[in-house]
């Protein structure tokens, strides 16, 4: 175990953002920030939604004039299983874009909301290619867990089932009775309609619980066969009663329908591969109540019990992986896929169980030109993304400082000048950014020899911040995005 701490996310008292929207403050500074008005949104009507019933073509059709794409062969000796993961998709109709909308974007946690229609779109038409088994997304897949966003996201999903892939879902933290459910209106926010746990299931029936191989009928965990050989374990680890709570749990219930499933799979000779959002091991050090399962070693103990060697979860919005003590099982957390550099993973299971994993990023530049689009930003995706994201985790840093005149560290009261403020805000936008795509490797060489990583070092304030950006100089040892288990 390391002696340093992992932050995933940013909670000052004084509201500061959090710096990962699964983990952290979020929820709460976004309840205090919910304005009194009562008025809320017209739910949309619902639409029966139905499997494909044939096979689709080997080849995707281009617009005319455009290179014929060939999807990828299929898996022979296992699945191959695409991973996204807090996609926090908000219904086109829930915002005009106005002032309230872009700063709530701007000071943000780096979800690209403004584009997160095209970011989607996009990925789900770039994974036909990949010709994978299964979709699997592992919760946060509305913005605050609004009615119509998850309508509006389920008519998506029902176009990639149309294209040959399985779909299954699994809720997250933001997804199941969240009172920051919103409308974007100018400069302001209103409630929108929340979604509840029979709302969830109704909207994404088809997709994992109408064909579920087992139903807990104690939380929204269940298994689904993806043939002969291999089975999906789905946990539900929310709390969603009365509201969403960040932290994650299973119920003592559901843990009894696990050792269940654990039996029938040894039973019946599959693999059996866990899927939750909620983090298995201690991937946050500093936030374990808030990112890991309660009392996971229980379920560590079961899973391993059982020579189950991988899981899958997302929750921290950072690309990582990491194994139990060394030895146990692995964790593989596939990063949000509104987050620069909106990523996806690819998972190759074998049915000797070994597996390889790597991440995908979303080509939008190829998909704007495709469809034709004139948003420049959308035609340069790549050049655009980066100072974005940085901009985003500059405004944290220093919306953190910007208020405090005279703070006290150790037993020196300290006065950070403007420029102080702004070369460290800088560092600390630089190295999260990498942090978040898995590479912070990349850039902690030079990032503690910048005047500003210095300034840190001496004031070691705000302290929170600090503690997080000396664990990921630690922590930057690899590259956290491609693994392979023989």
């Amino acid at each position: 175990m390391r002696s340093k701490k992992w932050m995933i996310g940013i909670a000052m008292a004084a509201g500061i953002s959090a710096a990962a929207a699964g983990c952290g403050r979020e929820a709460a500074v976004e309840e205090s920030a919910r304005p009194s008005v009562s008025r809320t949104e017209e739910p949309s009507s619902e639409e029966q939604t139905q499997k494909p019933t044939s096979p689709q073509p080997s080849e995707i059709e281009p617009f005319p004039g455009a290179e014929k794409e060939t999807k990828a062969e299929p898996l022979k000796g296992g699945k191959r299983i695409v991973v996204m993961t807090d996609i926090h998709y908000l219904a086109q109709s829930l915002t005009d874009q106005g002032d309230m909308f872009r700063s709530m974007v701007e000071h943000g946690d780096g979800k690209l909301t403004n584009y997160v229609w095209e970011i989607t779109d996009a990925a789900f038409e770039e994974i036909q290619l990949l010709n994978p088994d299964v979709l699997i997304i592992s919760g946060d897949l509305t913005l605050q867990g609004e009615k119509k966003s998850h309508e509006e996201l389920a008519e998506k999903l029902e176009q990639v089932e149309n294209a040959g892939i399985t779909v299954v879902v699994i809720p997250g933290n933001h997804d199941i009775n969240n009172p920051s459910a919103a409308v974007y209106s100018g400069s302001d926010r209103f409630p929108a309609e929340p979604t509840t746990p029979n709302d969830f299931v109704r909207i994404y029936d088809e997709y994992g619980y109408a064909e579920a191989n087992s139903r807990d009928p104690n939380s929204l965990s269940y298994t689904y066969d993806l043939g002969p050989a291999m089975r999906l374990l789905m946990l539900d680890t929310c709390q969603y009663e009365p509201r969403n709570r960040v932290g994650g749990m299973i119920k003592t219930e559901t843990y009894e329908w696990i050792d269940r499933q654990l039996e029938d799979a040894r039973d019946d000779g599959v693999i059996l591969l866990p899927v939750a959002h909620h983090n298995l091991l201690e991937e946050s050090k500093v936030y374990v109540d808030d990112c890991t399962i309660e009392h996971s070693e229980e379920l560590i103990q079961k899973l391993e019990g059982e020579n189950i060697p991988l899981f899958l979860s997302g929750h921290l919005h950072v690309q990582h992986y990491m194994q139990n003590n060394d030895i146990g099982i692995y964790e593989i957390v596939t990063s949000s896929m509104s987050t620069p550099p909106c990523q996806y993973g690819v998972l190759e299971y074998m049915e000797d169980e070994s597996f390889s994993y790597h991440t995908n990023q979303v080509n939008i530049e190829k998909w704007a030109r495709k469809h034709r689009s004139t948003d420049e930003n959308l035609l340069n995706f790549n050049t655009y993304c980066p100072p974005t994201l940085n901009r985003i985790f500059y405004n944290q840093a220093y919306d953190a400082m910007k208020d405090s005149a005279e703070e006290e560290t150790g037993s020196v009261y300290v006065k950070l000048t403007e420029p102080e403020k702004q070369q460290m805000s800088k560092v600390y936008a630089d190295i999260n950014a990498a942090c978040y795509a898995g590479k912070a490797y990349e850039v902690a060489g030079r990032t503690v020899k910048e005047p500003g990583y210095k300034m840190w070092q001496e004031y070691c304030y705000p302290s929170i911040l600090y503690e997080y950006l000396e664990y990921i100089v630690e922590d930057a040892v690899k590259d956290y995005n491609s693994l392979a288990v023989e």
